[in-house]
């Protein structure tokens, strides 16, 4: 299983699923202090988007207590020195769009070159939101995703700004064409970026209690999977990765 989110990861560590958890090498993320190194065998490939090359740094460091391994995906460009969403002045950043791209693409390439097959890849937050997309159409015939299947967890943070004209294009990648998202608008916002990871989604969970209802019902609209929001987390999720999977439980 591939979890990403805080407190997720341990929680079936501590049930015996195998897991290992990417996130982003944001600039505020002490390297030292966090004992991050970079993997040279992982690092080197250059993903264009937007017809520009960017080179994937892959970091890792362990979280001993909990017995996790963390990989960092990083980008001189997109993550070097730079905060979260937002900039020093509190604005959104005008290339979220490409960052969350580039997370997306550096996180499946990272896996595959792990020769790792995850049954269950758990997406969380804005900048993983993409990876529903490719997997179930650039990575479709990857062996290493062939029978993945992907969780979205729905939060009630938003970006403010959309993510340009230009997204669609930008997320183009092998059979990741614009125009399978001919339904939605040129101008993807937080929206509707939501719904396109929920729409490729096999499930979804409600991870806040005040997440956007229109969100929910469009996941039930396209008769999705949905869980809804658990305190007691753990149980609960386990419960539901297992009915995703129901030719196991025969």
């Amino acid at each position: 299983m591939s979890l990403m989110g805080k407190g997720l990861p341990q929680a079936m560590q501590e049930r015996n699923h195998e897991i290992r958890t990417f996130m982003p090498k944001w600039g505020t993320i002490n390297e030292r202090r966090g004992q991050l190194h970079e993997v040279i065998r992982l690092s080197g490939m250059n993903l264009i988007i937007n017809d520009t090359d960017h080179p994937l740094i892959i970091k890792v460091a362990s979280i001993p207590s909990a017995r996790v391994q963390v990989y960092f995906i990083d980008n001189d460009d997109y993550f070097g020195k730079r905060l979260m969403e937002k900039d020093e002045q509190g604005e959104d950043y005008t290339d979220n769009g490409e960052r969350a791209i580039f997370f997306a693409r550096g996180v499946l390439e990272t896996v595959k070159k792990l020769r790792w097959i995850p049954d269950i890849i758990h997406c969380q937050g804005w900048m993983s939101a993409t990876i529903p997309f490719y997997v179930k159409t650039a990575y479709h015939d990857e062996p290493s995703f062939a029978e993945t299947k992907v969780v979205t967890s729905l939060f009630s943070q938003h970006l403010d700004k959309d993510f340009g004209s230009d997204f669609k294009q930008c997320l183009e990648f092998r059979e990741g064409r614009a125009a399978l998202l001919k339904d939605y608008p040129d101008s993807f916002d937080f929206n509707e970026l939501s719904k396109m990871a929920i729409e490729y989604s096999d499930g979804v969970v409600v991870a806040d209690k005040d997440v956007n209802k229109g969100l929910v019902d469009f996941a039930e609209g396209k008769n999705i999977p949905v869980l809804d929001y658990h305190e007691d987390f753990a149980d609960a999720y386990e419960a539901f990765y297992g009915q995703l999977f129901p030719e196991e439980a025969e």
